[in-house]
């Protein structure tokens, strides 16, 4: 016997609504993440550590003991093995994508100026929607298109400043590499969803950490720290350590160019802190590009929760014979 169905008129289907849920809970995640490694900047020259690989190497190893202590309360020993088993090569392909984009920008400081490191990376979220849509058919609105100009834009505008006429290759493309490694990271986490990727960021921390330990070891003589740079450090290891777990996990709930548009938040969060608990004041342009910016992300917000509020279309489902 023939079986009809149909969605009420202006009603919500429970699918959708779980749907809809999900990508509010990855958007909110995806923010929190940008919202922790924004006070890094803080961190850092609180910590006035005069080695940046000295950083690098507390930071990471401190990462990487709170992303492991995290997964052994919750998941156990044993939870924890397995989840390290079952991440396979899409949770290693983040972890390397995490460690390098974190290696490259050390090593890019010493090539090209901050400045020109964020305006690639604020192409991420355009990196990330050619990549989706070129290997999987991932589509992406056009109002997503505006956001992303609008974000480039923005930041085009914020680091002006500071732009010099010198071309550096090396810099240069190391900036370009942190872009594409937080891009690939991206989409590789929406891809697979279905794949718990604490495990990956934890193995980026140690990668990252292995990393400091090679440069270290033919270029640093000590690795001594005052008590009160320690525990600036750890903290700033737990922040990058907990801003992975926040973006993995909202990343896989919402398309990767979403994701990392609500990313591009961590630069203009960055100097407000830096203004407000270190008094630098941010200069004229880099106000205007973050507002640029600013107004671009809540509009593109609004317009996400507007549409997918919006009532759908009654749809007929066919019949079941």
């Amino acid at each position: 016997m023939a079986e009809h169905s149909a969605a009420p008129l202006g009603g919500s289907d429970p699918a959708s609504s779980a749907a809809r849920s999900g990508e509010s809970l990855g958007a909110v995640l995806v923010f929190l993440s940008a919202l922790t490694w924004s006070v890094g900047g803080v961190l850092a020259r609180i910590a006035e550590v005069e080695n940046p690989w000295v950083t690098v190497f507390w930071r990471t190893g401190s990462a990487s003991l709170f992303l492991l202590a995290f997964m052994v309360w919750r998941d156990g020993p044993r939870g924890t093995l397995k989840l390290f088993a079952q991440m396979g090569w899409p949770g290693l392909a983040v972890g390397i994508c995490f460690a390098t984009a974190s290696t490259a920008f050390v090593v890019a400081l010493d090539y090209t100026t901050v400045a020109n490191i964020l305006l690639m990376q604020a192409g991420v979220p355009l990196i990330a929607a050619l990549i989706s849509f070129v290997l999987f058919r991932e589509p992406v609105r056009l109002p997503t298109w505006i956001a992303i100009a609008a974000v480039i834009g923005g930041v085009g505008v914020m680091v002006s400043d500071s732009l010099s006429g010198a071309v550096s290759p090396v810099g240069d493309s190391l900036s370009m590499l942190i872009a594409f490694a937080i891009a690939i990271a991206t989409v590789v986490t929406r891809r697979y969803a279905d794949i718990r990727m604490t495990p990956a960021v934890f193995t980026g921390s140690a990668l990252g950490w292995l990393a400091a330990v090679c440069v270290m070891h033919n270029a640093v003589p000590t690795l001594a720290v005052t008590p009160g740079q320690l525990g600036i450090l750890i903290l700033f290891g737990a922040s990058l350590g907990l801003g992975m777990a926040f973006f993995t996990t909202g990343a896989r709930m919402i398309p990767s160019a979403f994701a990392a548009l609500i990313g591009t938040a961590e630069p203009i969060l960055g100097p407000v802190w830096v203004w407000l608990f270190l008094g630098e004041t941010p200069s004229p342009r880099t106000v205007i590009g973050g507002g640029i910016i600013l107004a671009a992300l809540i509009a593109y917000l609004v317009w996400q929760l507007s549409d997918q509020h919006r009532p759908q279309r009654a749809r007929a489902v066919p019949p079941v014979n």
